[in-house]
């Protein structure tokens, strides 16, 4: 049995677990971006990567009182959440990057910390009524 939490517990949850894929993801772009792949590129992998792996973790803690135990339902969630969350982050970070870096000239994981910033509200708003509904 798993005891419901308030909004406010919820979103700390996730704000933890999202530091973890910050960490997934500047990696990625870092590694993928010194093997000579253009920014842009890099960016919408490493935000992919950064997606299922903050989608494990919100399965088995941030919203664990919402999922259920069937591979079924998990794979509808996956899907739900790769095709609203993930398609969010990797669009708002590509246009962020490419304002950011393209435009004024930012370094590319600076910029990328300002975008995963600017994208964690609605997704965490997203993640809460949409996809572990």
């Amino acid at each position: 049995m798993h005891v419901q939490r308030t909004t406010f517990q919820r979103w700390l949850a996730f704000n933890f677990v999202g530091a973890g894929g910050i960490a997934v993801q500047l990696v990625l772009l870092a590694a993928l971006t010194a093997s000579g792949m253009h920014y842009l590129l890099a960016t919408a992998i490493a935000v992919e990567g950064a997606v299922l792996t903050n989608f494990a973790w919100h399965e088995r803690w941030t919203w664990i009182d919402r999922t259920g135990s069937s591979t079924k339902q998990t794979l509808r969630r996956l899907l739900r959440f790769n095709l609203s969350v993930g398609a969010i982050s990797i669009m708002q970070n590509l246009v962020f990057m490419k304002i950011l870096v393209g435009s004024f000239g930012m370094p590319y994981l600076a910029a990328n910390l300002v975008s995963i910033t600017l994208c964690s509200l609605l997704n965490f708003f997203v993640s809460d009524r949409l996809v572990f509904r």
